[in-house]
């Protein structure tokens, strides 16, 4: 590792406490949370642990600003303007937010500075959506009078962020959330919380109102709590299937609302036009990027039997050139997975695979030149059946399958064969094809010629890649609750559109 790299200080930043209320409040205990970085296996900060006290308080500081301050009484207008600050805000801590992505998760610092500025701003699209939105329509009605059909907030909420994008995740909850007139409670992934202490800085720096956006962190039996308390009316949930199980299992013993954004164990459909070259360096890039710990990564990779080899071969050469190094060296491109849990879950599905007849063709094991941090280097599988745990379950690291399909109709089927179905690619020049396939895979997004989603539009899964949609018109409206409204006529003074 680097002797030179920049420093991440932690001296400004209240990690001992929690924001409840508008204000930087003492926890109720005195147990904390380590911070590790998977770079260097040490702790880098210690941040305060929640108790169900500290869950109790949170909770009624949001439902006080719910339901007795001003906040989801404002104008669409008014709201705007605080989140925008909130925003601007948040972006001008940029840089630091990408240090905190560097030194929690291992992210490479040369990646993480570049695409800070992409994540920070996340909340600015709600802003615009909600200006150009119809809060109040008026309606025709069978009988006399006139129909309203108004969208209100939906109340408090607990945002629920995971370790992996974590402000990004995080700030597609809190911006759609704050617009629409909620009020939040955060609770970030006890892996990566200092983001979540920059927003909730940010929030109390501009003076946003007491309540609106509250912090507390925690592990999984006191966020469990939180999911459980009757006066939370939805959860924003992203993480693994099996919390989101838990989670929607307790919100719908008291139908409470909730939104998951899951796992996914994407296909790329390589169709026979398409550039091998291009195809394996695109698919090498993303098992690369955050050591392939992104639920969107096209880990199941489909082409026709004829050119399996061929592809296969480019994949190894490229992956078996990548630089696996520190996260503050400037010539890495692969750093650590994010703890050392999830690297023995890697080597244990690595080792399942081998053991299922897969072809390990290149990778699968740590690199023998670090003696420290969690890493793994790339992993190719050849040959691969689908009905595997490697080509079924979500591996979350640097790892990839590739599957021989005789021909399109199969591909799809194989494509489709899967608890998951939260993105997907198809890899063609033909435009046509490419729309058929997209149309006939159940995900909930598929681009053509690469990994694409876009969060302006909408993102979420089919299946058991969650509930809900974040990003766009969809990602507000999840936050908002549309009522009925009947009266004789129209209340003077209503600006209605």
């Amino acid at each position: 590792m680097s002797d030179q790299h920049p420093e991440l200080d932690l001296a400004t930043l209240p990690i001992g406490k929690f924001y409840i209320g508008g204000r930087w409040v003492d926890p109720s205990q005195n147990n904390m949370i380590s911070v590790i970085s998977p770079d260097s296996e040490k702790v880098i900060a210690q941040v305060a642990e929640a108790a169900e006290y500290d869950i109790d308080k949170a909770v009624a500081a949001a439902r006080e600003a719910f339901d007795k301050g001003p906040w989801p009484k404002m104008a669409v207008e008014e709201r705007n303007e605080w989140v925008r600050k909130l925003s601007a805000a948040i972006v001008a801590r940029t840089e630091e937010l990408g240090l905190c992505w560097t030194y929690q998760i291992g992210m490479p610092y040369n990646v993480a500075r570049i695409f800070a500025p992409f994540l920070t701003n996340a909340m600015d699209q709600y802003i615009e959506i909600a200006e150009n939105m119809d809060f109040v329509e008026q309606r025709e009605i069978a009988g006399e009078g006139t129909g309203f059909l108004v969208y209100e907030p939906v109340g408090v909420v607990a945002a629920i962020a995971p370790w992996n994008v974590p402000i990004n995740t995080m700030l597609n909850k809190v911006g759609p959330a704050l617009v629409a007139g909620c009020s939040v409670i955060m609770k970030p992934a006890p892996e990566t919380p200092l983001e979540a202490y920059i927003i909730a800085q940010c929030a109390d720096e501009i003076g946003l109102p007491a309540g609106v956006l509250n912090l507390v962190c925690a592990h999984r039996e006191i966020s469990d709590y939180l999911v459980r308390r009757s006066d939370v009316d939805k959860v924003s949930f992203t993480g693994s299937v099996a919390a989101g199980q838990r989670i929607a299992s307790v919100c719908g013993e008291r139908i409470a609302r909730c939104s998951l954004e899951l796992g996914g164990k994407s296909p790329a459909i390589v169709l026979d036009d398409y550039d091998l070259d291009m195809v394996a360096k695109m698919l090498i890039d993303g098992i690369c990027s955050i050591a392939g710990q992104n639920c969107a990564l096209l880990s199941r990779v489909l082409v026709s039997r004829k050119r399996h080899d061929e592809l296969v071969g480019k994949m190894k050469d490229i992956a078996e050139a990548v630089k696996i190094g520190h996260a503050f060296d400037e010539d890495t491109v692969i750093g650590p997975v994010a703890m050392k849990r999830q690297l023995e879950r890697i080597e244990g599905l690595i080792a399942a695979g081998v053991a299922e007849g897969a072809n390990l063709v290149s990778g699968g094991k740590r690199p023998a030149h670090l003696d420290k941090g969690y890493f793994m280097e790339p992993t190719i599988f050849a040959n691969v059946s689908n009905d595997m745990r490697i080509a079924q379950e979500e591996i979350f690291g640097p790892v990839i399958c590739v599957i021989p399909y005789d021909d399109l109709d199969e591909a799809i089927a194989i494509a489709n064969d899967s608890d998951f179905g939260l993105s997907g690619a198809v890899f063609t020049n033909d435009l046509e094809k490419a729309y058929h396939v997209a149309r006939s895979v159940r995900t909930g997004t598929m681009g053509q010629n690469g990994p694409r989603n876009d969060f302006t539009i909408g993102f979420g899964g089919f299946k058991k890649s969650g509930l809900g949609r974040e990003g766009g018109v969809a990602g507000l409206k999840a936050f908002l609750e549309p009522k009925t409204v009947l009266l004789d006529g129209v209340p003077e003074g209503l600006r209605v559109g």
